[in-house]
């Protein structure tokens, strides 16, 4: 695959609707040539301390964020026409079908690719798991700031790049 865009949420808590911010990964014929990062507003807007362990985000960060509807007005042009891939695709196609949905925004129909998934058909039992961390590791890149929304698109950029 050469053309699509890597995406990754973060949420504040468990719910779907709470992304507190989004990656993307921009990639044409097979070159990274955009990226972009947001902070959102989320929804609803509290933070659980399980989901800032895992991302350090608090709600001091997104207080003053833009909502979704009008994080999305500025990512949507920038994608249009590309398929979406993410790792672990089931959430991040859920997160993202959730905010359409809380926003009363016509989902578009993205059409997703799963890295985690491809990892599983391309190493199988080679890795010990199928983690974002330990994919990219196999695919030669080094996820520096995982959990990050950027740092996991790129990561997950390449290994689309490699196995898709």
């Amino acid at each position: 695959m050469q053309d699509f865009a890597a995406i990754d949420f973060e949420t504040a808590n468990g719910q779907r609707t709470s992304v507190c911010s989004v990656g993307v990964v921009v990639v044409r014929g097979g070159e990274i040539t955009d990226t972009i990062y947001r902070l959102i507003h989320p929804r609803p807007n509290y933070y659980s301390r399980f989901t800032t362990a895992i991302h350090g985000l608090t709600r001091a960060d997104t207080d003053s964020a833009p909502d979704f509807d009008e994080v999305w007005r500025d990512i949507a042009p920038r994608i249009e026409g590309l398929p979406l891939v993410a790792h672990n695709s089931p959430f991040d196609e859920g997160c993202l079908r959730a905010v359409f949905d809380l926003y009363g925004m016509p989902y578009p129909g993205y059409r997703f690719y799963c890295t985690c998934r491809a990892s599983r058909r391309v190493f199988g039992r080679q890795l010990p798991n199928h983690q974002l961390h330990t994919v990219s590791a196999a695919c030669g890149f080094d996820l520096e700031h995982h959990h990050h929304a950027l740092a996991d698109a790129e990561a997950c950029a390449r290994i689309a790049l490699k196995i898709l």
